[in-house]
């Protein structure tokens, strides 16, 4: 009977030994904390040189693409030109009227207002809806760095923009 009583135990502890025992696993980092927000954002330095990029805004004027620019700009895709306007009362349709021509028309219009966020007219937002575009009137500050991100997108968007030194 010796024997006998044996045998089990020495079944039980050979299925002991034959079980796979647990490893230290380590998992995997999360994309999310390996990439801040700081590093995403910044992978837009590496745009084509055929995209327009602020790079820099004083309160005078703009950075685009290493070249100083003095005054209101406007931003069609990657055309950059000149724009009248010294202060926000001086937008007006007449001042957009290029957008009644410009193909394909841009989803979005932002507008840059200066150092602070102003209210638009009624007859200003009336004419870029018929235009067929968006509107976001923002600081110029904060006007740029939209600009940026969303042409980096590939998205059709515009620009129109007051330097940030302007109060109204």
């Amino acid at each position: 009977m010796g024997t006998r009583a044996r045998l089990p135990n020495l079944i039980r502890s050979l299925q002991k030994e034959a079980q796979p025992k647990p490893t230290c696993q380590q998992s995997l980092p999360s994309l999310r904390r390996a990439f801040s927000l700081y590093d995403q954002i910044n992978l837009i330095d590496n745009v084509p040189n055929d995209q327009l990029r602020f790079q820099r805004y004083t309160d005078s004027g703009f950075t685009v693409n290493g070249v100083d620019y003095e005054g209101s700009l406007l931003c069609v895709g990657n055309m950059l030109m000149s724009w009248a306007p010294k202060k926000f009362s001086e937008i007006t349709p007449d001042s957009l009227s290029i957008f009644q021509t410009v193909r394909p028309v841009p989803e979005i219009l932002i507008l840059g207002c200066g150092r602070y966020i102003e209210p638009v007219s009624p007859e200003l937002q009336r004419f870029i809806r018929s235009t067929g575009m968006k509107l976001e009137a923002i600081d110029s500050k904060n006007a740029v760095s939209t600009y940026n991100i969303l042409n980096e997108e590939g998205r059709i968007v515009a620009a129109a923009l007051l330097p940030y030194g302007i109060l109204s």
